[in-house]
């Protein structure tokens, strides 16, 4: 096998555990050159700025979420986004919702469209889980901390999507119970001290719980 099939090879398997940035090719000693390459034969194609999948990988409604974690991987998907992928919402966000600690650059994104907000300390860091979107690893925000985060940010988002939130996070307690950790009335208290809400949200949660 030659030097190039072998670096082509080695290209193709990277790219068959997810989509591929360009930088991760440096990390495997494959030059560059090979995206682009793979790209005109139509092996590959571009996802986004960097962003490189293999043209025959499924795409899911949630592909997104998948490119904004690829190339920023220390945010958190939040908010609308995550309202979204919990079935919190029927209504599909114009962007992708991330957050990010205070103290971190701003990404640079030209696509998808993207809504930043800033956190620190339990509101940047309670209530995070993993999820595997297209092979990506995607951090995004639990059921709890979700509802919260709405209510934390109700001026970006609105509080009738904080309360419409709310409403149907309630509906899931009752429906698995209280043992449910993703869906309990407590598992919303924590998340909304962590949040600095808790005040805010009592006479809504009490009015419907």
């Amino acid at each position: 096998m030659s030097t190039s099939t072998s670096k082509i090879s080695k290209l193709l398997r990277l790219a068959e555990k997810g989509p591929l940035r360009a930088r991760d090719l440096d990390a495997a000693d494959i030059p560059r050159a090979y995206l682009a390459r793979l790209v005109d034969k139509g092996v590959l194609e571009q996802a986004g700025r960097g962003l490189y999948r293999l043209a025959s990988a499924a795409t899911t409604e949630h592909h997104s979420l998948a490119e904004v974690a690829a190339r920023v991987p220390h945010g958190t998907i939040c908010l609308l986004s995550a309202l979204q992928v919990h079935g919190l919402t029927t209504e599909a966000p114009h962007a992708v919702w991330l957050m990010i600690d205070t103290r971190a650059r701003k990404p640079s994104l030209d696509t998808p469209a993207v809504e930043l907000v800033k956190a620190k300390g339990p509101a940047r860091e309670h209530g995070q889980e993993m999820r595997i979107i297209e092979g990506v690893r995607v951090r995004i925000t639990t059921p709890a901390k979700t509802v919260a985060d709405c209510f934390r940010y109700r001026r970006h988002v609105g509080l009738d999507v904080a309360v419409a939130a709310l409403r149907d996070y309630v509906a899931r307690c009752r429906q698995r119970g209280a043992a449910k950790r993703d869906y309990s009335l407590d598992a919303l208290l924590e998340a909304s001290k962590a949040d600095r809400v808790a005040k805010v949200m009592r006479p809504y949660v009490e009015a419907l719980a």
